[in-house]
Parts: C-alpha cells; structure tokens; sequence
C-alpha cells in the first residue's frame, strides 16, 4: 500500500533531532534490574509526553517502580496499545562506550536499553506526538511497564486494572523492525534438594544434595532432548536450560542442600502448571527419597507464549505500514525471546505483533549496546501509519 498525501502530511511532521533527544535522555537515565531502579526512565517519559499535553497517569506497582500510562485521545472506539517497559539488564563488563551517556556516533546511539529497549520506547512517544491532531477511531496508548526483565510485575499489573478495549498491540521490542507475529513463552523453575550434611570421611552416614541434583540436571537434559523431536513450525521447540547450579560448604562436608535454577521456553497454548507438574512427576521417579533426599519444586515467573494468524487485520495493517515507511522487506517470523506482549494476547485476548528498532540478536544485553537512529526513524512512521489505517 502506498503512503497518501493525508497520511505523508502527517508523517513530515516526525522531528528526527527531538527524537534523538529524547533517546538520548532515556540512555542517560540511570537504572537496573536487577535490582529494579526504572523511576528515572519514567520520570524522563512522563515528563516528554506531559509537555505535549498527552494524558499521563503514573500507576505505583511497588513502592520506587511505577507503571506510565500515556494516551493520545480519539474516539469511543477500541483503540490500539503500544507496549513497552522502563526497566534494562545489568551494565556489564566489556563497555568501550559510557553506558549510560547516550552518545551518537556514525548514526548510532550508545547506551544500556538502546535497543532493549528505550529506543522503542522514543520511538512509540515520537508517533504519538505527531498523532496528536488526527481524527482517530479510538485512542492510542503506550503502556511503559515495570519489571519486564525479571517476573513481570508490571505487566501483571497491568492486565489485572487495565478495561480499555483494543483491536491490538504492537510490543516495540528489538525485531530488526520484523514483523513479529509469535514468541515463545518462558519460565523460571527453581528446584531445592535437601539432603543431610557429614563429614566426608565418612559419606554414608549423610545425604549428598549434590549427587539428587546431578540426577535432576541429567533429567532434564533428557527433557530438553525430547522437546527438540517436536518443534512449532514459526518458534522452534520447547527448550529447557539449566543456568545455575549453588551446593554444598566445603570439599570435606557432604553436602546439605543443593539449588538448581532452571529456564523453560513455553510455545503457544502450554500451561506453565502443566510443565511444573511433568517436572514433578519426572523427578519423582527418579526416586531420590531412597537417598534420603527431598525435593522442592516452584515456578517463580512465568511468561506466555502467543501467536497470531498471519492474515489478521493488525498483522496485515503493521506489515504493509512497515514495508510503506521504508522497512527492510523481512518476511513475517516467530521470535525466541519472550516478551509481556504474551500477558496482553492471553489475559485480554488482544491481537499481538512485536515490531521495534535495534536487534535482539546482535545488541541486547551486551556491551556497547545501541540502535541505528534510521531505524528509530522508521519505526516511528510505522507506528504512525499503523495508527492512521487502523483507527482513521
């Protein structure tokens, strides 16, 4: 579909030097989670949507960590929700740049969270600036969330108060502006093996909680092994990762307990209590009460999965308004991450793409981490021209 003068009339308006200040001044906003400091990204968000006179409300999800609402008004309509989070990964070593200065250098800006993602973030704030004067079906809202790296708080927060009614949403997430039509789900599963502590001179007499662990570990690489037979022909299989492993006190003590930390990607439609139950059952086979041995199992977070048709009106809409605004051609894919856009299609049942400037793959959470300021650009019109052709 080509661009119409009403709708390049609109687009002419993007200032391209206050959307790199604005970039800018969300890479210099310190904060990260852990432990979870994102009230200085949002006071910068908040305080760039108030001075274009846009509706902000400031949800508290805990004490320091606040949800922003912000909300360009249209008509009685259902309208259509830009989403995206405050908060960003740990610096990390191996920085070349300041990672919080925002520097712009050969068309590119620097900074924890340029990609993952205050980028998207400027990017959604630079569309609504400029959608401000449209005539508009429903109204169009960016939910900047709280917490989306760890357990999701403030997307949680979010499905539980929000009643606005939305034909879909568009997750600006890193996709190498892709359009994203499914992501896997993932899962946190933490596993706690109680053994009884001795001296190793004499193991018998103990309980190794390292030896149960070991036994658990090789039980889920078995898993992870059958997940691989059946994949899902968008996202690849169901996948399983053991990340973290902390036991034991010394060489010469048997060890007393043993924690294992765990990461299980979800595909569409799987119930993450389905997944903790199969580990249940799983490791109570392996027996290990004969051991004198106990096993604790819980899920500390859980993200779902989505997928939308390909020939939905939201997928078609975003895809043609991305190609339209100079996107890179890249056919529809399926994404590995996660992201609360899977929160928003199963707890509202709202339409769901991920479509965002920077790459997952190549600049998230990792040193000198950045974002191509064409591809803000593009983003931005993308936005923009998905607003005027689905609510004008």
């Amino acid at each position: 579909m080509t661009i119409s003068s009403a709708e390049q009339a609109v687009l002419d308006t993007i200032d391209e030097a206050w959307l790199v200040d604005l970039t800018q001044s969300l890479l210099r906003a310190t904060g990260q989670n852990p432990p979870g400091d994102e009230a200085a990204t949002v006071a910068v968000l908040g305080d760039a949507a108030r001075k274009l006179d846009l509706d902000v409300v400031e949800t508290v999800v805990e004490p320091g960590r606040s949800n922003l609402s912000i909300t360009v008004e249209g008509g009685d309509g259902p309208g259509l929700l830009l989403l995206g989070h405050t908060d960003v990964v740990p610096i990390g070593d191996g920085w070349t740049k300041d990672p919080f200065g925002g520097v712009l250098e050969n068309g590119r800006l620097y900074g924890r969270g340029a990609s993952d993602m205050k980028g998207g973030l400027a990017a959604s704030l630079a569309a609504m600036s400029v959608l401000r004067g449209a005539r508009l079906s429903g109204p169009i809202e960016l939910a900047a969330l709280v917490d989306e790296e760890e357990t999701g708080k403030g997307i949680r927060a979010y499905v539980e108060t929000t009643r606005r009614p939305f034909l879909g949403c568009i997750t600006a997430e890193p996709t190498d502006l892709q359009t994203i039509i499914g992501a896997r789900g993932d899962s946190y599963l933490r596993v706690e093996v109680h053994g009884r502590a001795c001296h190793a001179g004499n193991p018998g007499d103990g309980a190794n909680a390292i030896y149960g662990a070991a036994a658990v570990v090789a039980e889920i690489e078995r898993l992870h092994a059958e997940l691989a037979e059946s994949p899902h022909p968008l996202l690849g299989p169901a996948t399983w990762s053991v990340g973290r492993i902390d036991g034991g006190t010394g060489g010469s003590i048997v060890p007393a307990e043993c924690v294992i930390v765990a990461d299980r990607r979800l595909l569409p439609g799987e119930s993450p209590a389905a997944v903790l139950d199969d580990l249940r059952t799983r490791v109570a086979a392996l027996r290990l009460e004969d051991r004198g041995l106990t096993v604790d199992l819980v899920m500390p977070m859980e993200m779902p999965a989505f997928e939308t048709p390909a020939d939905a009106e939201l997928v078609r809409a975003t895809d043609a308004a991305l190609s339209a605004a100079g996107g890179p051609g890249l056919p529809l894919g399926g994404w590995t991450a996660a992201c609360d856009g899977g929160f928003v299609a199963r707890d509202l049942g709202v339409p769901v793409v991920v479509l965002g400037p920077g790459s997952v793959t190549t600049q998230a959470h990792r040193a000198d981490e950045s974002v191509a300021v064409d591809d803000l650009l593009v983003a931005t019109r993308t936005y923009v021209l998905t607003a005027l052709r689905l609510l004008g």
